[in-house]
């Protein structure tokens, strides 16, 4: 498995798919985890890293977070700490 796997398995996992698979999770918020997906897929491993920290402080992505914390929908601040442990840079060397 490539790390760009790795790291959208764990994605997939954490936050990504219970979103998906949440019948009470509202379109808006299912059609931006399509595209926050598929922007992540076409990123390598470091980029996809990047672009997970990014997520928790551009205004779109706090506004975004702001409106899946209010419908109980697990976000990136909620997986923060073990992706950091996760995916770090000793990993990225790896």
């Amino acid at each position: 498995m490539t790390k760009e796997q790795e790291l959208m398995r764990y994605l997939h996992k954490k936050v990504f798919d219970p979103i998906l698979d949440s019948p009470d999770a509202p379109s808006n918020i299912k059609s931006g985890v399509n595209l926050t997906i598929a922007r992540m897929s076409r990123l390598s491993a470091e980029k996809m890293v990047q672009y997970f920290w990014s997520a928790l402080a551009t205004d779109n992505a706090i506004k975004f977070s702001k409106k899946m914390k209010a419908e109980g929908l697990t976000r990136f601040e909620d997986v923060m700490e073990e992706f950091r442990d996760k995916f770090n840079d000793e990993w990225l060397r790896a």
